[in-house]
């Protein structure tokens, strides 16, 4: 069968600045466009004073006939300026959805790519402060390359027009420049400085809201909430002391935004009406200098609002890079062998192809590790001599499926949960249907309104403990790797259920690697070979009948009642 799987992405990562520009050559073609559009409807605006001052002067000079046409042209330009105004906006939304939604599409690939070391370097919390702020924020900087541009343009024009009119009306506004810049400048530079620490705490706050949160029950259960609550409030009050600065600084820069176009309005007007008293200009022109000087203040304010947009973007942009640069703790590029003993060097244990094999041990930690040195999350562990440490991530875990019992499940049809990276049209209804079989959920089908088109919510919410277990095996089957481990695949099924789903599960990976992790002796029973682990190593190996023998064996299983014989009514269930 065919498998979907992610296009490589090569993002450029050697800081904020390389980012955003790899951000717009993604969509050259729309950025070019959004430029065009801007800077034709921003030069645009300074048309309608023109004409304006046209139609006065002849109104002055009794033209009627030359006004009424002047009139027309007012009335065409007016509605050429908002169609392009409405293209241009379109064009710019679609700019900053592309560059905000990418953004968050790289940062979920690297947090696929990265896997279990997001989990290990505490990275989730920035994961989600970039995908809930951080995307949007770099999306809305890129509004310069539209606008932006326009506005650099419709200044020249502007000051053009003005020269044609007086010199000192062009030297002001041209002298308005380094003005600016003298006043937004220095600003937008703090705003970076203190920008960075204010981002970096609000990855903590809500990298300490996701753990609050995923673990609100075991918090529950141990009375740690007060504790969580006192260290998410102090992580609160230095965040807010943090947004104190950054909310200074960005009024400073809003307040320039308002203020400066209006005294540069009120400057160009004043000096035009002089001159229109001393008769230098016509009254026409005065007309001309009072729109121009009100459409001025929209490049001024597109100058300001850019560069608020454009620091704090860097912010953001720096962020992400950081995050992208981060290496997955396996980094091998070897191909997986596809076939050979798995062997686990600190725990002893070995695995021969095509073996369905179980571990027991009291201690789920133990477990969980001995299945990441297998999976090459974690170094220690070879496949046919090679280390999985130093296999190539992506292929290793085409071939090896590390199947979690607290996996995620993601929003989606039912078909397209259980499908996980796979297509849904590609595999067919009647193999979703056959993986939902062979992990004993055929009920879960039934029991819901849609059968596979139902939705299921975020986390499989709307599922029991037992449906999310098994929905999460029926999509570790339909993968079909080479390799499957499985940690705790029936902890939450009733015997009935578990018998089940070992009898199925047995006969679909027969002639296939598996391992399971279990305590469960209807699991144990039904595995070609059984471990014993203790102090994470393997103490014992047999079949589970033969392990009945050992008495740590037969405490474990039996959850410490006493063995008295190998045809205990419990192992005979």
């Amino acid at each position: 069968m065919r498998r979907s799987t992610v296009p490589p992405r090569r993002p450029h990562t050697r800081g904020p600045w390389s980012y955003l520009a790899w951000l717009v050559s993604r969509q050259r073609g729309r950025v070019t466009l959004g430029a065009v559009l801007g800077s034709a409807w921003m030069m645009g605006l300074a048309l309608p004073p023109y004409v304006l001052s046209r139609a006065i002067d002849s109104l002055a000079e009794s033209q009627q006939n030359v006004v009424l046409g002047w009139t027309a042209v007012l009335l065409l330009v007016g509605g050429v300026l908002a169609g392009l105004s409405i293209w241009r906006h379109r064009t710019m939304t679609r700019v900053r959805m592309d560059a905000a939604l990418r953004t968050v599409s790289e940062v979920n690939a690297h947090g696929i790519r990265l896997g279990d070391t997001m989990a290990r370097r505490a990275l989730t919390g920035e994961v989600v402060a970039i995908g809930g702020g951080d995307a949007w924020t770099i999306g809305r900087s890129l509004t310069a390359t539209g606008p932006g541009v326009g506005a650099v343009l419709a200044y020249v024009v502007i000051a053009v027009l003005l020269l044609r009119i007086s010199v000192p009306l062009a030297v002001v506004v041209l002298a308005g420049v380094p003005v600016l810049a003298l006043v937004v400048g220095p600003a937008t530079r703090r705003l970076r400085t203190v920008g960075t620490p204010y981002r970096e705490q609000q990855s903590r706050v809500t990298g300490r809201i996701v753990d609050i949160v995923a673990g609100l029950g075991v918090l529950n259960g141990l009375g740690g909430k007060a504790v969580y609550a006192d260290r998410f409030r102090a992580e609160s009050q230095r965040l807010l002391q943090h947004g104190y600065r950054v909310g200074r600084v960005t009024s400073v820069i809003q307040a320039a935004g308002l203020g400066l176009p209006t005294l540069f309005s009120a400057v160009v007007v004043w000096l035009a009406a002089r001159l229109a008293v001393e008769g230098s200009i016509t009254v026409g022109e005065l007309v001309a200098v009072a729109g121009y000087a009100a459409v001025l203040a929209v490049p001024v304010a597109s100058f300001i609002e850019g560069a608020l947009d454009l620091s704090q973007a860097l912010v953001a942009a720096r962020r992400v890079t950081d995050f992208l640069d981060v290496r997955p703790d396996s980094t091998g590029s070897a191909v997986p062998p596809g076939r050979g003993d798995l062997i686990d060097g600190a725990s002893g244990l070995r695995i021969a192809p095509g073996t369905f094999a179980a571990v027991a041990t009291a201690q789920h930690p133990d477990a969980v590790a001995l299945v990441d040195r297998l999976g090459g999350f974690r170094p220690g562990a070879t496949w046919a001599g090679q280390p999985t440490s130093e296999l190539d991530p992506a292929q290793l875990h085409e071939q090896v499926l590390v199947a979690d019992n607290d996996a995620a499940l993601f929003a989606g049809s039912l078909a397209q949960v259980v499908a996980g990276r796979l297509d849904v049209a590609d595999l067919g209804e009647a193999a979703i249907l056959d993986a939902l079989h062979t992990a004993a959920a055929d009920d879960v089908v039934r029991g819901l309104p849609e059968g596979l088109g139902s939705r299921i919510d975020s986390g499989g919410r709307n599922l029991s403990g037992g449906q999310r277990q098994r929905v999460r095996l029926a999509r570790a089957t339909i993968a079909d790797p080479t390799v499957l481990l499985a940690v705790d695949p029936t902890s939450a099924l009733d015997a009935a259920t578990e018998a089940t789903v070992v009898d199925r599960l047995t006969h679909h990976r027969r002639g296939k690697t598996t391992l399971v992790t279990s305590t469960s002796a209807l699991v144990l029973q039904g595995a070609d070979e059984v471990h014993l682990l203790a102090d994470g190593r393997v103490v014992a190996s047999g079949t589970h009948t033969a392990l009945l023998a050992n008495p740590a064996y037969a405490a474990l299983v039996h959850r410490g009642r006493p063995v008295t014989s190998a045809h205990d009514p419990e192992i005979q269930a």
